[in-house]
């Protein structure tokens, strides 16, 4: 081979394969300190319920601290313009969910774009809406009997939300134009203290994700009466499903997902992508999944990028329909 031309394929080589080298070593500097995660809810709710455990164990895996700075209100609005304002700096992440997907359609003028000021990284966890009720305060123990009961009181019972425009909100408004019945909506700021009130006995039932709610049925301390899927949440085969009860079209999913504000490096995406792909593969976050009746997703860059763009026009669909809209 003539000198010349193996100098030029030694120079290609090098070429190619020096960028991959530097991806990997990079991948393996970051994280290079702390890494914050913010959360658009209270303590206490879905998203913190997935949030912690997932990022306590990503600081495990790579040696640095991983703080989740909750900012809620607004339905997860507020925090998701403080995150659209994060510095881009690869240490910087949002935790946002399918509320975001609904937000659209919902407010008038958000202070953010999520397809413009974020780049999708990946979408964590997945769970199905549950009808949850206090027992003390709502004594029914299927589907059939919390028809009957509203039915019989029309407007009397309330419902809990995390806020205006969430899927809870929304779930309820799904739930009556489907069912014809009517429930008045309170809203919260935040799944957390909602729950706290449902807990409580301070309202009668809600429609929640079954990540927040998880524990409170476990305990006894809410009861589950309808699951709003195809088939039962992993872990939580004891749960009717609300096709079986009355409700044959319900279907509500509640899921999470990780973003990066827009200008984050490519580098840095990819790392958290990896990081991500450990820790969900791992006994130890898939056992936590499963406690919160949650399925383990593996969509990751522009594939959830074009999933959260079919939610937003589902949930526009929903939106037109109730009429809900926010100034």
């Amino acid at each position: 081979m003539p000198d010349a031309l193996r100098c030029l394929i030694r120079t290609l080589t090098l070429g190619c394969v020096a960028p991959l080298l530097a991806a990997s070593a990079w991948a393996q500097a970051w994280p290079a300190r702390q890494v914050t995660v913010l959360v658009p809810f209270p303590p206490g709710g879905g998203t913190d319920a997935f949030a912690r455990p997932l990022f306590a164990h990503l600081g495990k895996l790579t040696g640095k601290q991983f703080v989740i700075d909750n900012r809620g209100g607004a339905g997860g609005t507020l925090g998701a313009g403080v995150a659209a304002r994060m510095p881009a700096d690869g240490h910087s992440f949002f935790m946002g969910a399918v509320h975001h997907a609904i937000a659209p359609s919902v407010y008038k003028n958000l202070s953010y774009s999520l397809e413009g000021d974020f780049i999708p990284v990946a979408l964590l966890s997945s769970v199905p809406q549950v009808i949850v009720v206090n027992a003390s305060r709502l004594p029914v123990s299927t589907l059939p009997e919390l028809l009957a009961h509203v039915r019989a009181n029309p407007g009397k019972l309330n419902y809990a939300s995390a806020g205006n425009g969430t899927s809870h909100h929304l779930a309820g408004e799904l739930f009556k134009q489907q069912t014809k019945t009517f429930i008045t909506h309170i809203p919260y700021r935040g799944a957390g203290p909602a729950l706290q009130d449902l807990v409580a006995g301070q309202i009668e039932l809600m429609f929640d994700g079954l990540g927040s709610s998880a524990q409170h049925i476990r305990s006894g301390a809410i009861r589950a009466i309808a699951q709003a899927a195809d088939k039962p949440a992993p872990g939580f085969g004891q749960v009717p499903l609300a096709k079986d009860g009355g409700a044959p079209n319900y279907r509500v999913a509640t899921w999470y997902g990780l973003w990066a504000p827009k200008g984050s490096s490519r580098e840095s995406v990819q790392a958290m992508q990896a990081a991500l792909r450990k820790a969900l593969a791992s006994d130890e976050i898939r056992a936590a999944w499963t406690q919160l009746g949650s399925e383990t997703p593996q969509l990751y860059g522009e594939d959830f990028g074009r999933f959260v763009a079919s939610e937003t026009q589902r949930w526009a669909a929903v939106v037109k329909t109730s009429g809900v809209k926010i100034d």
